[in-house]
């Protein structure tokens, strides 16, 4: 898989979102997530592990503002800002804990960076959005001692408190939305969950409310739906 996704999506600096059309340009989050997961195949062979210091070294002045923040989305050749998007809200957390799972000591330029722009937001940062809260949740498991991620875990804790929705059984995507939810967001909340031990009856129940529902539009056929119920049933090596 490493393989396809550098021969298909790689580019001189970077990863590109997809291979469809509308798939242009590179995500921080997108980047982030796939270097951890080169962090945990690199615990088994030292060239994953390589390959993700070489594309934090591709990626990172390119998208981190230091004293400012992260820009979620740029250019497919990093030249730039992608026109219409702006700072992303999580990016410094992503890329603090996927930096750090990779290599303190070849990335501690990098980390300092991502820690300083966290220190900077984490006590005024309040997260509305259910897969955004799971992400959190889920970010905070990594170095749960930390002032930033026990603040954050609390406060996302006590959000999801208020957006569960009984019946039937699932998170609702803001807490102003009680009719809103989504399958795959919902997935994202159980990871965040069972991350940190908590909620694991809500856990069990969306789980099985969700193994039924069809919301008959995209979601239903969309990848992104399946891979992330595989992720709640069996979070293996993201818990």
């Amino acid at each position: 898989m490493v393989r396809e996704v550098d021969r298909v999506l790689g580019r001189k600096r970077g990863i590109r979102i997809g291979e469809a059309a509308d798939r242009d340009g590179q995500y921080f989050h997108y980047l982030a997530m796939w270097l951890f997961a080169l962090s945990r195949l690199g615990a088994i062979d030292d060239r994953y592990k390589q390959r993700a210091i070489e594309l934090v070294h591709q990626i990172h002045r390119p998208f981190v503002i230091p004293g400012t923040g992260v820009i979620w989305k740029m250019k497919e050749d990093l030249s730039g800002p992608y026109p219409g998007y702006g700072l992303g809200a999580l990016d410094a957390f992503d890329g603090y804990v996927s930096y750090r799972s990779i290599d303190e000591n070849a990335l501690a330029p990098e980390i300092a960076e991502m820690k300083s722009l966290i220190d900077s937001v984490y006590d005024t940062l309040t997260i509305t959005q259910d897969l955004g809260l799971g992400m959190m949740l889920w970010l905070s498991h990594f170095f749960p001692d930390e002032p930033w991620a026990r603040t954050q875990c609390a406060r996302s804790l006590a959000m999801l408190e208020r957006m569960w929705i009984e019946p039937p059984g699932v998170f609702c995507r803001e807490p102003y939305l009680p009719g809103v939810f989504f399958a795959f967001t919902n997935y994202g909340v159980s990871v965040g969950l069972q991350s940190v031990d908590a909620m694991d009856d809500r856990v069990v129940r969306l789980n099985a409310f969700l193994e039924t529902y069809e919301s008959h539009d995209e979601y239903d056929r969309d990848a992104i739906t399946h891979v992330m119920a595989c992720s709640s049933w069996y979070p293996g090596e993201l818990v």
